[in-house]
């Protein structure tokens, strides 16, 4: 189990405008919360900002002239600011946690949606653990973009813009000895942005990563103990573990480094303040409630300075998760309905129900799984399809379902072309029974109804599990038709889980059939339950079934024989035989396992 692909999350610029105006189009249908939080800041910074003033007052006009009733009511009204203040910024992180909360909410439905349109070949580039990672961390990381990040910064910006007019209007002086530190501020805090980037970028890199093998493990931590790689395994995931660690600390250096410098250089202002605000204050120039205002306006100065260092982190995090979340939106399905009725006109009676004509087929490049294959499907014919492991049987009922596109070629359905069908049309009219059968976590009944618009009625479902062999099965369950199925179907045994498969499929009742025959895995009982219901199915629909023993395909209407790719022999059971071709020399092989 090799994590070892290319980080190639690692995308654009940390920060780009264009990210930015397309997280603003998704906040449109919360438009007026975000109106609102924005008209909250300004309030609450001129809560915040008056505070500083009403010390000077009380200094200056009361404390050195001993007004005590007079320094009582400002006071009063300064208790009376701070109160404001609070419940402006209550508001302000409600109203603010909830436009996060919906944003996240609508991208995170935007991206499943999405993901349900993506082709086949999109999972097999892109382990399942990735995926997770833009659906859950990269949408979070957002969220913090607009519960913490964008939010805060306007408010901060709001407050230094604040304070800088009021500095300038008190004492313009005194202003631009705070102002002096400025350029230094600037450039440390454009040094570490540009180390802080890359890590970002970097701790998102290895945190996908992580969640790929951490989900592969689990899913297949069977085989790890069967083959006792418990050790082995816990040895990669450390290392995968300690490489995030990594970067979280390379990370945390970088903010750390960026909140420090900022605080510095705050106290190194206050010392200026205090040297060159005190001769003034001795002079004259200044009162001492004045310095002492000013003390309060540099502390504000720079306090917004350093969130914005801090918020720097949420915005770099949620710059990157958009790259990502976007990069995923924009990547267009490569298997689409076309436009045009959704099911193609009725075909006439002699039209074959599928159709291969000459396709080519390949997963990578040109390592062609199919060359230049043909065959037809005739209307209620059953066909079975047979050959070394690896030629291409899975795929042709892919391809039939339209999974994946061929390469060169035609794949038809009732003789129209599968990419002129609708996608859903297409899949209600052909189905496919996988070998390895996948159930939902859920009841019985909602895996035997999947795909079926509205309720179905009890008395089919009673008919489908008796043709299907499972009505048993299904009694024997504590809770029948309302049992839980576990992830995966792990409460149920192989031979179960294709009953219920099979009862599916009937309910689904496609009119063309491919069916991956999975019998060789079962116990004999299941194995004869299972060729029953296989009978029950394939009753009066074109059927193609993938077999992997030759001797439960004996009654086919005809047997086509798949070599490097190609149909190379096709017939019945006895011609084949006679002909001692390739379907005689394996159906000699298979003998030969049998005996011994």
């Amino acid at each position: 189990m090799s994590q070892t692909e290319p980080d190639h999350e690692v995308l654009g610029r940390a920060y780009d405008g264009r990210l930015m105006a397309r997280l603003w189009a998704v906040t449109r249908p919360h438009r007026p919360l975000v109106i609102l939080s924005m008209a909250l800041f300004p309030l609450a910074a001129a809560a915040e900002l008056v505070q500083p003033y009403l010390v000077k007052v009380a200094i200056d006009e009361h404390i050195l002239r001993g007004d005590w009733v007079g320094l009582g009511r400002l006071a009063a009204l300064f208790l009376l600011t701070l109160l404001t203040l609070y419940l402006l910024r209550a508001a302000q992180s409600y109203v603010t946690q909830i436009t996060g909360q919906r944003v996240m909410h609508d991208l995170r439905e935007a991206l499943f949606a999405h993901l349900q349109r993506m082709h086949a070949g999109h999972f097999d580039r892109n382990p399942v653990g990735r995926l997770m990672t833009r659906v859950l961390n990269d949408v979070e990381a957002i969220n913090e973009l607009f519960t913490s990040g964008v939010a805060a910064v306007v408010g901060d910006v709001v407050t230094l813009a604040g304070v800088v007019v009021i500095m300038l209007s008190m004492n313009w002086r005194l202003a631009l000895v705070t102002f002096a530190l400025v350029p230094v501020l600037v450039l440390a805090a454009g040094t570490f942005s540009l180390k802080a980037r890359e890590s970002y970028r970097l701790v998102r890199s290895r945190l996908a990563r992580l969640n790929a093998f951490l989900q592969e493990s689990l899913q297949g931590i069977t085989v790890i103990q069967l083959f006792a790689r418990e050790r082995e395994e816990a040895r990669l995931f450390g290392a995968l573990n300690g490489d995030l660690r990594q970067a979280q600390f390379r990370s945390t250096f970088f903010e750390a480094s960026l909140y420090a410098g900022v605080e510095a250089l705050g106290s190194t202002a206050v010392a200026l303040l205090l040297w060159y605000g005190g001769g003034q204050v001795v002079a004259g120039a200044l009162t001492f409630g004045g310095l002492v205002a000013f003390l309060e306006y540099t502390s504000r100065f720079f306090l917004p300075i350093r969130d914005l260092g801090a918020k720097y982190t949420v915005m770099q995090a949620a710059t990157v998760a958009s790259e990502r979340v976007f990069g995923l939106l924009d990547t267009p399905p490569a298997i689409a309905s076309p436009a045009g009725p959704a099911r193609p006109a009725a075909a006439g009676a002699d039209t074959p129900a599928a159709e291969f004509r000459g396709v080519w087929f390949a997963y990578h490049g040109e390592q062609w799984v199919l060359r230049d294959c043909s065959f037809t499907l005739g209307r209620g014919e059953h066909v079975a399809l047979v050959g070394p492991t690896g030629e291409g049987k899975s795929t042709i009922a892919r391809l039939l379902t339209r999974a994946y596109d061929v390469t060169r070629g035609q794949v038809l359905v009732d003789g129209v072309d599968v990419r002129e069908w609708d996608l859903r049309a297409l899949r209600q009219h052909v189905g496919l029974v996988p070998q390895e059968v996948f159930l939902f976590a859920g009841t019985v009944e909602e895996n035997l109804t999947l795909g079926r618009d509205g309720a179905v009625p009890p008395a089919e479902l009673a008919r489908a599990l008796e043709r299907a062999n499972a009505a048993r099965l299904v009694e024997a369950l504590p809770r029948g038709l309302a049992e839980e199925i576990r992830e995966r179907g792990v409460n149920l045994s192989g031979g179960q889980r294709q009953l219920l498969a099979i009862a599916r499929a009937l309910i689904y009742n496609p009119r063309v059939l491919a069916m991956d025959e999975a019998t060789s895995s079962v116990d004999v009982e299941s194995e004869a339950l299972i060729r029953s219901a296989m009978g029950e199915l394939l009753e009066g629909r074109a059927s193609l079934v993938i077999a992997h023993r030759l001797s439960t395909i004996q009654s086919a209407d005809r047997i086509l024989v798949l070599h490097r790719g190609r149909v190379r022999e096709a017939g019945r059971h006895a011609e084949l035989l006679a002909a001692q071709g390739i379907y005689a020399r394996l159906y000699e092989l298979e003998l030969g396992r049998e005996r011994r």
